[in-house]
């Protein structure tokens, strides 16, 4: 398979006036073309931190990042390459849409900025990009403010596909919207990748949709993936302490397997993370060397990395069937 993206030991830290933020601490993967990657973490733990790198944004500290080949760089011409190779489709389309501009223009607008096609040709390629998100020729006379939630982001999705790239990110795209729009954006992208190859970065805090859109799935906590492996072995197996809170905190799985501790306290903070495993201030099953010694992702076999001492002694989870 074709690597789109491939990030390897990736940082960034902020220096504050109360010590160094280490938003991301590390972290390595890879996403291959027609691949989903979901992400999924609670708020704070670095997931849109991470985003913004790949797409930009933000500049990393230290690490390696490569999109389709393209190693970063701080030029134009770099620049140019990466929004070419990776778009981002935000949260909230009503924030990520200029409401002074129809939808047409919303999304002929990398076209004209990258100076692709003429007048005729870029209007041809606007009609096609709607057409394929599910809008019609009515919709793009309208301007943001006229559109309901879903509407807008599947304006928002048609927008980040007129460059052509082969990733998108996705920071979670379709939390705003109502749970039947949810199930009707999600599977236009599963639709899309199908029809065009992309790979998806898939961020999301609700472990439950990550699974039914991602491949692969990585769990990250305090800058750091915690566990990673395909969706369904992640599910099932939970071999991480914090993905077993996690599918635990979600209403139907807590039910299921109410034997399972949910999560006390916040994530630690950033500036002062605890020594050793980050997790374990949290964690029923931290030991002493929890405290001394920082876990690396390590291979429990079919796929699955985890990054705990003690994953095979952690007694199994019963899985509803």
């Amino acid at each position: 398979m074709k690597q789109v993206l491939q990030i390897r030991d990736l940082k960034l830290h902020h220096n504050t006036p109360h010590g160094q933020l280490r938003a991301v601490d590390g972290i390595s993967l890879s996403i291959g073309q027609g691949e989903t990657l979901g992400l999924v973490g609670e708020s704070g733990c670095g997931k849109s931190t991470l985003a913004r790198c790949i797409v930009g944004i933000n500049r990393p500290t230290s690490g390696e990042l490569d999109i389709a080949g393209l190693s970063g760089g701080s030029g134009r011409a770099a620049r140019v390459a990466q929004a070419r190779a990776v778009q981002m489709v935000f949260q909230d389309p009503s924030g990520a849409l200029n409401p002074r501009l129809s939808v047409e223009r919303i999304i002929e607008e990398p076209l004209r900025v990258h100076g692709i096609g003429s007048r005729s040709e870029r209007r041809t390629r606007v009609l096609e990009l709607a057409h394929r998100v599910g809008l019609s020729d009515y919709h793009l006379l309208r301007f943001p403010h006229e559109l309901s939630g879903g509407q807008r982001q599947r304006v928002s999705i048609a927008r980040a596909l007129a460059l052509n790239p082969g990733l998108l990110v996705c920071d979670e795209a379709v939390s705003a919207l109502d749970v039947s729009v949810q199930a009707q954006v999600l599977n236009l992208f599963i639709t899309l990748q199908q029809e065009l190859g992309l790979a998806y970065l898939f961020i999301s805090h609700d472990l439950s949709v990550v699974r039914y859109i991602s491949h692969r799935v990585a769990v990250m906590y305090l800058g750091r993936i915690v566990e990673i492996g395909p969706a369904e072995e992640v599910w099932n197996r939970r071999s991480h302490p914090y993905t077993r809170a996690l599918v635990a905190a979600i209403p139907d799985e807590a039910v299921r397997n109410d034997s399972v501790e949910l999560l006390e306290g916040d994530v630690p903070s950033p500036i002062s993370p605890p020594s050793g495993c980050a997790f374990r201030t949290r964690c029923p099953f931290a030991r002493e060397r929890c405290a001394m010694e920082v876990p690396e992702l390590r291979d429990l076999g079919g796929g699955l990395q985890v990054a705990c001492h003690f994953a095979e002694e952690i007694p199994a989870v019963q899985v509803a069937a």
